[in-house]
C-alpha cells in the first residue's frame, strides 16, 4: 500500500532544476513554486548537487521525475535501481514522484530511450504489477506520463486514453498530463489533440507538462515532431494548455528544458506565460 495523504504540489508554475540556475533560483525565482528534478541526476551518495539540493529544498516543494525504470518492460524491475529510488525519496520526501508509459531494457540491457508500448490488456497488467510494485516500496503514489509518439502498434486493441484509465483503476496511481506529448503525438499519427484531451481520465491528474520540440519531416514529406525538451513551448502548445486548463482548472505546471538548456532569463519568462495560463483559470 501507499500513502495517498502527502501534500500535493502548489498550482503554479514549476521549472525542470539545472545547477547552472542555482544562483538565479536563490535570488529571485520570479513566479516559479516548485522545482522538478529527474531521479537519476541525485542518485549518488553526496557531492554538490546534493548539497544544492538539500537546500533548495529547504524553499521550494520538488517533484522527483524517473527516466529509467522501465515500468512497461518486460523483465522485472531493477531492484538496485528501485532500492535508490527510494533513498532519494525518502530524504527530499517529495511532493510527487513521476515515471513515463514506456520501456527502456531489454534483459541486462539499458537502451537509453524511453520506448513506446503496444496497448492491450497484457500490457495493461504488466504495467500496472510494475506500478503497484514502485509504489508499494516508495509508500507514495506514482504519477504515469502519456508518451509522445511516432508510431502505432497494429496489435493494440484499446486507445492510449482508455489504457490509462484502465492503469488507474488497478493500481491507484495518477496521471502526469504532458500537453507537448498529446500534440506532437498528434500531429505525428493525425489525430486531434483537443479530442484526446476530451478523451482523458482528468480527473486523475496530478501535474501538467509544457516543453519544447523540433520540427521534421518523414520520408513522404508529412510533418514529424521530435519531443526534444530542447527549445521554447510553441503557440499551438499553448493553444492546447488553455484548452486543457479550462477543463481542469489550475493544476501544477511544469516548464521542461532538458536539452541546449538557456539562461535563467529566458526559463523564467516561460515560467512567467504558464503563470498567466493559470490565473485565468483561477
Amino acid at each position: 500500500m501507499f500513502d495517498a495523504t502527502r501534500p500535493n504540489l502548489p498550482h503554479r508554475p514549476g521549472v525542470g532544476y539545472k545547477a547552472q540556475h542555482f544562483n538565479d533560483i536563490m535570488a529571485d525565482a520570479g513566479p516559479v513554486g516548485w522545482l522538478e528534478i529527474h531521479a537519476e541526476n541525485y542518485m549518488g551518495m553526496g557531492g554538490r548537487p546534493l548539497a544544492q539540493l538539500r537546500h533548495l529544498s529547504e524553499k521550494f516543494p520538488f517533484s522527483v521525475h524517473g527516466v529509467g525504470l522501465s515500468i512497461g518492460g518486460e523483465g522485472p524491475l531493477d531492484a538496485d535501481h528501485l532500492a535508490r529510488l527510494k533513498h532519494l525519496c525518502d530524504w527530499l520526501n517529495p511532493a510527487s514522484f513521476s515515471e513515463h508509459l514506456a520501456w527502456s531494457t531489454h534483459d541486462s540491457a539499458f537502451l537509453n530511450d524511453l520506448l513506446p508500448l503496444p496497448y492491450t490488456q497484457a500490457t495493461v497488467k504488466r504495467v500496472a504489477d510494475h506500478i503497484d510494485q514502485v509504489q508499494s516500496t516508495l509508500g507514495r503514489q506514482m504519477l504515469l506520463e502519456n508518451p509522445s509518439s511516432y508510431l502505432a502498434f497494429e496489435a493494440s486493441d484499446m486507445s492510449e486514453t482508455d489504457f490509462l484509465a484502465e492503469v488507474v483503476a488497478r493500481t491507484g496511481c495518477g496521471l502526469l498530463l504532458d500537453v507537448n506529448n498529446v500534440f506532437v503525438s498528434a500531429t505525428n499519427l493525425g489525430y486531434s489533440p483537443q479530442g484526446y484531451i476530451d478523451a482523458y481520465p482528468l480527473d486523475h491528474v496530478g501535474e501538467i507538462h509544457l516543453g519544447g520540440h523540433d520540427e521534421d519531416e518523414d520520408e513522404t514529406g508529412a510533418p514529424l515532431l521530435i519531443d526534444s525538451h530542447g527549445a521554447e513551448v510553441v503557440d499551438p502548445v499553448w493553444a492546447l494548455l488553455d484548452y486543457t486548463l479550462a477543463k481542469t482548472g489550475p493544476k501544477p505546471l511544469l516548464i521542461e528544458w532538458d536539452t541546449d538548456v538557456p539562461e535563467w532569463s529566458v526559463l523564467a519568462d516561460e515560467a512567467k506565460r504558464a503563470d498567466a495560463a493559470l490565473n485565468v483559470v483561477a
